[in-house]
């Protein structure tokens, strides 16, 4: 078997978990991301932009957060995306706009899951 990776990722957290013939191995990368605030109501561009401004700092964030996990599943083969919202969906562009979108062999909506979930899931896809 050649390496395999799993990943459950939202906004906050990534647990990526690894299976090859040498074993299985688990990484958990925190973004350190507060919870972003949506606005709702019209454009405050013209008192001075402090939700854009705020909202780019997010978007910034998010991208070192997915760069950091993208440096993780480099060397890996095939990849498992799930997780519960859009973190997923955005990681799949990423993953396609450097080169690895080929590897990806399934993305799925899940739930919250603890880690023995995550690794018992990627474990199930891969050692089929």
């Amino acid at each position: 078997m050649k390496r395999a990776a799993g990943l459950w990722i939202d906004h906050r957290k990534a647990v990526v978990v690894f299976i090859s013939d040498d074993g299985e191995e688990s990484k958990e990368i925190e973004s350190d991301m507060e919870k972003h605030t949506r606005f709702s109501g019209g454009s405050r561009s013209e008192q001075g932009g402090g939700e854009d401004q705020q909202d780019r700092q997010y978007i910034g964030h998010l991208n070192t957060y997915y760069d950091e996990v993208i440096a993780q599943l480099r060397d890996a083969e095939s990849i498992l995306l799930f997780g519960p919202g859009e973190a997923k969906g955005e990681l799949e562009k990423r993953l396609a706009n450097k080169g690895l979108g080929g590897r990806i062999v399934g993305i799925e909506t899940v739930d919250k899951m603890t880690d023995r979930q995550i690794a018992a899931k990627v474990r199930q896809h891969f050692r089929k």
